[in-house]
């Protein structure tokens, strides 16, 4: 039994999660079956485990952990729903019917997306549309492990460097500076990239992306556990094998 699938007791109290919603996000909706994700209770991110890369005794050291939950991800039956419901809110025409076409038979997703890919404005409303179902699902599942999103907490810029006087050599920018500056350029980089691959290449950079954050994610889980068994310092009292019970 997984951790999703323990039953919540009548009367368990509600419990305080500051939701990462995007990578949640992502979460329902990947449904490979390589693909398992859990929610850190505590801090509300998101560890995605991928068969094949991640350590294979890491699901079960997560699932002992009781700060993690097992994320059920949409079905692709559920999923294959949402593109009929959508076909049938576009007006009739050409890319109604060849989205109609597309969903039919083996690899409807993929033909679903190649088809929306020529047509921004109706790719951004599936994207919407999408998306609302995902925060339905979402609440629900929230709701149903007595979890209360709440706001995440929220990285307050340095206030801008005072003028420095005439002749002064300018200010070197600090290094978190740098580094949140060059993760906004790399992150419209890879937008502007996304744009213009086609499927295929998409799956390819979204198979490596999701090694490495697996590889991530699976150092810190291990630096965690190495804290946890760290020895107590000297000056702590260690007891002794007659007190333990």
């Amino acid at each position: 039994m997984t951790m999703s699938e323990k039953s919540i007791p009548a009367g368990t109290p509600v419990r305080d999660v500051p939701i990462d919603w995007e990578a949640l996000e992502d979460a329902f909706e990947n449904n490979a079956p390589e693909v398992h994700s859990y929610l850190q209770l505590s801090t509300g991110e998101v560890l995605r485990v991928v068969d094949g890369i991640a350590d294979p005794e890491m699901h079960s050291r997560i699932a002992a952990d009781s700060n993690y939950m097992r994320i059920d991800p949409v079905s692709s039956r559920e999923q294959y729903r949402w593109m009929e419901r959508f076909i049938q809110m576009l007006e009739e025409g050409e890319l109604r019917d060849r989205l109609a076409a597309a969903i039919d038979g083996k690899g409807a997703f993929r033909r679903f997306k190649d088809v929306l890919m020529a047509h921004a404005p109706e790719r951004e409303r599936w994207f919407a549309f999408r998306s609302e179902r995902l925060r339905v699902f979402m609440e629900a599942w929230l709701s149903a492990h007595a979890l209360t999103a709440i706001a995440r907490p929220v990285w307050a810029a340095p206030p801008p460097p005072s003028t420095p006087p005439a002749g002064a050599a300018p200010a070197t920018p600090a290094p978190e500076a740098r580094r949140v500056k060059s993760s906004e350029v790399l992150r419209r980089k890879l937008r502007e990239l996304g744009e213009s691959l086609g499927s295929r290449d998409l799956e390819k950079v979204v198979a490596f992306a999701e090694f490495v954050k697996s590889r991530r994610a699976a150092r810190a889980f291990a630096r965690h556990d190495q804290a946890d068994d760290s020895p107590p310092p000297e000056s702590e009292e260690i007891e002794s094998d007659g007190d333990r019970e």
